[in-house]
């Protein structure tokens, strides 16, 4: 067994191995506070006529850590893996992948196991460098470690790896993650903060990255296994050579700014390729794939370097042409298009109650979410036939990141009273779909009438480098991103940034590279921001036709259990009278979502009748429910009756309540008392004409003198 601890700030970190899993070929546990992840890392021999690199990363979350038993009724075990975990296996895939040697064939698994969560320290962190130390101890190539550190601020003061408590407080969440020769991986939300203090932030992290790193490389001396030798997929100088006649052909099929004209023209590339070298060089097809490949990258990277050009014709600062659109959908809540280029992202907004949130059931502190963004990135949006399988994991990631982007800007759930879901569908990409739907979300929310406090904008920045010179790249498409080193997303309003993420296929990057994307992201977000503001500038005054109102009352918490009624019947009558949905929270608020303002303000005044004290001297309106020989029952307001004696029916003497009262009739009463077991006397003599005031007070054999009656009632 070895171990290894390291103080960040004041609060100590361990990674462990030896002790668990001792099967796999590098397993370590790391522990934060009673947090505890186990990592572990298997190989397999590199599959026949593989030509990519097969990562496979999953984080499962174990309900046990928490005390907690699963909540599917019927099975009560894990099931698939929650929103929230399939994120965490994204960021450790997104930070380890770059760190792989070229050419590393070989399937690797990584598998981050929550052993115990103490509620207060988040397991993702440790799960990434968890991951990094597992392969630094494993037989496994890799050209790390990294270090995990997650960034929060309140009060305008940094915070390592701060606890749930604490970045509740925070105007920022931020996971940096650092190899030995600069960031490697980024990704976060912001309360709108400036590009600079966002830069700060990241910078904040690494020495505290470093402290990680080093803890990893102290264990990995005393605990690695040797590394194995691997037969790297290489493509030969002849091969290079051949491939080389044909680089003005590429040159040529770049920079055509259509993409499909451009794929179409690399196919035929492809194909000559295949025809004029298969018989020079048999069963090496996957060798002249990949120095197509290389091929196709030099050509790119000269074009911009050397000539100052991008491939469809842009400057590095230009985005392509812009397009935007609201309203096009009429039953929506809210829609827009957005077009950039070639990527087209639809925006719908659904409008719901509180009662429409999202429960999560995982091993975080947040229960619920009234604001869901889902992306959806159809097959034909790429000009590809294939099946339609649900969300993928890159589906939930973009989806998430939009989320994070548009989250700062949306209204108090005490303003607005709404469960709010949004879905972009890609309806054709060349690129940054994701900050397509940053845009398309922004818009479809304005459209919706949702009081946004400012409009989000997203673009992405890219970088093509050689070693000594670099270009950052604005508003990438889709061939720059593949062939490019960067691609570095971020979501921000005019006072701040709100959301990034950022992705390397180097090793490494330094602070002034993210100072300066992050700069330009800004320039560009201006450009983007003035556009959208010319279709619709702030939100709609009032909502879609077609969204649900939802009023918001508060009632006596005590008075909760008239609203529900008996096995809730008396919720369920309300809800199906005025075709509507109540919801109610135990502090005493009740939302009461309808169709419609009328349907609403009908169904508010019955919750307000249910839960209204009855006063003595109070007049109400009753309804007759039921006669009896002494008297009548009224109902006064729902579920609350009250006795008119007889005797308190009219102002002569009545014989039968029938006479004057039948089943059904509405008549106006008064209070005359409340006894202590909550029985509630009426009388109706008092209020009509002739009446006077406090005269159902006396007793019924006075007269209006005071004097006794000489006659008394014949006993029935």
């Amino acid at each position: 067994m070895a171990i290894e601890k390291r103080d960040l700030d004041g609060r100590p970190i361990s990674v462990e191995t030896g002790t668990l899993a001792k099967q796999a070929d590098g397993a370590v546990c790391v522990r934060l506070g009673d947090t505890i992840t186990l990592v572990t890392v298997g190989m397999a021999p590199p599959r026949e006529g593989i030509d990519f690199f097969p990562l496979l990363v999953d984080f499962e979350e174990k309900m046990y850590a928490a005390g907690k038993i699963p909540g599917v009724r019927y099975i009560r075990r894990e099931g698939r893996p929650s929103e929230g975990a399939i994120l965490s296996a994204r960021r450790i895939d997104r930070a380890i992948r770059p760190l792989f040697p070229k050419g590393f064939r070989n399937d690797i698994q990584v598998v981050a196991t929550v052993l115990s969560a103490d509620m207060e320290n988040a397991a993702d962190i440790l799960a990434m460098v968890g991951a990094s130390a597992a392969l630094s101890v494993s037989s496994v190539p890799f050209l790390g470690p990294i270090g995990a550190i997650r960034v929060g601020r309140t009060d305008g003061r940094f915070l390592v790896n701060p606890t749930y408590a604490e970045r509740d407080e925070s105007d920022l969440d931020l996971v940096v993650a650092v190899s030995p020769d600069g960031v490697i991986m980024l990704e976060g939300m912001a309360d709108q903060l400036p590009e600079a203090t966002v830069a700060d932030a990241i910078a904040f992290a690494i020495p505290y990255a470093e402290q990680v790193l080093d803890m990893q490389r102290a264990l990995a001396s005393t605990a690695g296994k040797e590394k194995v030798e691997f037969a790297s997929l290489q493509v030969g100088d002849d091969i290079r050579s051949a491939i080389s006649g044909f680089s003005s052909a590429i040159r040529a099929a770049i920079q055509d700014p259509d993409k499909k004209a451009r794929e179409q023209a690399t196919a035929a590339i492809v194909e000559q390729l295949e025809t004029d070298l298969a018989e020079r060089f048999p069963e090496r097809m996957t060798e002249i794939k990949g120095g197509l490949e290389e091929q196709t990258e030099a050509e790119l990277r000269d074009l911009i370097l050397d000539e100052d050009r991008r491939p469809d014709g842009r400057t590095m600062e230009e985005i392509r042409l812009l397009s935007c659109e609201v309203g096009l959908l009429p039953r929506a809540h809210g829609s827009a298009l957005f077009t950039r280029g070639q990527t087209q992202a639809l925006s719908v907004v659904t409008l719901g109650g509180v009662g429409d949130e999202q429960l999560i059931d995982d091993l975080g502190v947040v229960e619920s979410k009234r604001f869901m963004h889902h992306y959806n990135f159809p097959p034909y949006s790429v000009g590809e036939v294939r099946p339609i399988r649900g969300p993928s994991r890159r589906d939930l990631g973009h989806g998430s990141l939009v989320e994070r982007g548009v989250l700062p800007v949306l209204p108090d759930e005490e303003d607005f009273p709404y469960t709010v879901r949004v879905v972009s569908e890609i309806l054709e990409s060349n690129g940054s779909s994701s900050m397509a739907s940053v845009c398309g979300s922004s818009l479809a929310l304005m459209d919706a009438g949702v009081p946004i406090s400012t409009a989000v904008a997203g673009i992405s920045i890219g970088m093509i480098s050689d070693g000594d010179r670099r270009k950052l790249l604005t508003d990438i498409q889709g061939l720059e991103d593949f062939s490019g080193e960067m691609d570095f997303k971020v979501a921000g309003t005019r006072d701040g940034v709100t959301a990034l993420q950022m992705d390397v296929k180097l090793e490494g990057l330094s602070i002034e590279t993210i100072r300066d994307a992050l700069a330009q992201s800004r320039r560009a977000r201006d450009v983007l921001l003035d556009a959208m503001a010319e279709t619709i500038a702030q939100p709609r005054p009032d909502l879609a036709p077609h969204a649900p109102r939802v009023f918001t009352i508060e009632i006596d918490p005590e008075k909760i259990g008239d609203v529900i009624g008996p096995g809730g019947k008396m919720i369920r009558k309300l809800e199906g009278d005025f075709n509507c949905k109540i919801d109610i929270e135990q502090e005493g608020r009740v939302f009461v979502a309808a169709p419609d303002q009328a349907s609403g303000q009908q169904a508010v005044k019955a919750i307000e009748d249910l839960t209204k004290d009855l006063k003595v001297g109070e007049t109400y309106v009753g309804k007759v429910v039921r006669i009896t020989p002494f008297g009548a029952f009224l109902e006064l307001l729902p579920g609350r009756d009250g006795l008119l004696h007889i005797s308190q029916v009219a102002r002569e003497r009545i014989d039968r309540v029938e006479d004057v009262l039948n089943m059904g009739d509405e008549v106006p009463v008064r209070v005359i008392e409340i006894d202590p077991q909550g029985k509630v006397r009426l009388s109706r003599k008092d209020l009509l004409p002739g009446g006077e005031e406090g005269g159902s007070d006396r007793g019924r054999g006075e007269r209006r003198d005071g004097g006794r009656s000489r006659s008394r009632r014949p006993r029935r």
